[in-house]
């Protein structure tokens, strides 16, 4: 085949292809230039240097974040609820991307923030990060999350799926629900423990809707504990709880899987433990498989 058919095999994307070509210094098949509209060869190593970083505006400071694992393709950071994943109109400063440019800052390294999965400003948990543009669309198609769930009430079947379509709300900015035109949505979810007047739920969003879990569980007639947006009350939680506990990705080029796990932070523990769950739950989120 073709190299550049070949390439787009691997997971390189049109656009990564294209600025190796013209922002560096192409492909070589054992060290000798190829065109990517020349053949390859079974047996031969093709190599290439990946273009300059784009400039950022993201301005480094101190944010208070855990890097839980990293290599030259991935980065897994553990984010605090409160803190926003990049700026916005409403949150320009005091990101996890103006942390995580600080920590290149400080290590003499330069890049840029590549978030391969988001999530909310008052979510806690993992957020999988792209070290270069050649990674990105790699772990994005692999990515699998679990997040746990503290919501009101006791589900009534253990395990289940949730199917229902999730558009924008017409009364709010950002508010979401479930309604006939909406985008289909699919989230799958386990019951770790009830009791408390509350469950604590593991949810895996199958697909990557805008307040999924939020909007499926209150749509179920068990909104989050804290979620005032979707019906929850602030009576155990002071904000919604939930928290992106379990990341799981494909490296590039090994084609290696990698799990990584983050416990809950220390407000839902608290909450759970109020609700009179011992810590055993987390052996069953370890038999958990995506």
């Amino acid at each position: 085949m073709r190299l550049d058919t070949f390439l787009r095999s691997c997971g390189l994307t049109a656009g990564c292809i294209r600025s190796v070509k013209h922002q560096s210094n192409g492909f070589f098949a054992d060290g000798k230039p190829l065109h990517t509209n020349q053949p390859v060869a079974a047996g031969q190593r093709i190599t290439f240097s990946l273009p300059p970083e784009p400039a950022t505006s993201v301005v480094p400071q101190p944010v208070p974040f855990d890097i839980v694992y990293q290599d030259d393709f991935a980065a897994v950071l553990d984010k605090p609820a409160g803190i926003a994943v990049h700026p916005t109109l409403n949150y320009p400063d005091g990101t996890l991307a103006n942390g995580w440019m600080e920590y290149l800052r400080r290590n003499g390294r330069e890049g840029v923030f590549r978030p391969v999965n988001r999530i909310d400003k008052n979510t806690s948990g993992l957020v999988l990060c792209a070290q270069n543009a050649f990674a990105a669309p790699i772990l994005a198609a692999s990515a699998h999350k679990c997040y746990l769930a503290l919501v009101e009430g006791v589900l009534d079947q253990s395990s289940g799926e949730i199917e229902a379509p999730i558009g924008r709300r017409k009364d709010s900015i950002i508010g979401r629900w479930v309604c006939p035109d909406g985008k289909p949505s699919i989230t799958a979810y386990r019951v770790l423990r009830t009791g408390g007047g509350h469950s604590l739920v593991a949810c895996q969003p199958v697909t990557g809707r805008t307040h999924q879990i939020r909007v499926h569980m209150a749509y179920f007639g068990h909104p989050l504990a804290g979620d005032t947006l979707y019906g929850g009350h602030t009576a155990i939680m002071d904000r919604h709880a939930l928290h992106c506990g379990v990341l799981q990705f494909q490296l590039p080029v090994t084609g290696e899987r990698i799990t990584v796990k983050s416990p809950l932070p220390r407000d839902m523990a608290a909450a759970c433990t109020a609700c009179g769950y011992d810590s055993a739950w987390q052996q069953d989120l370890d038999q958990l498989s995506f």
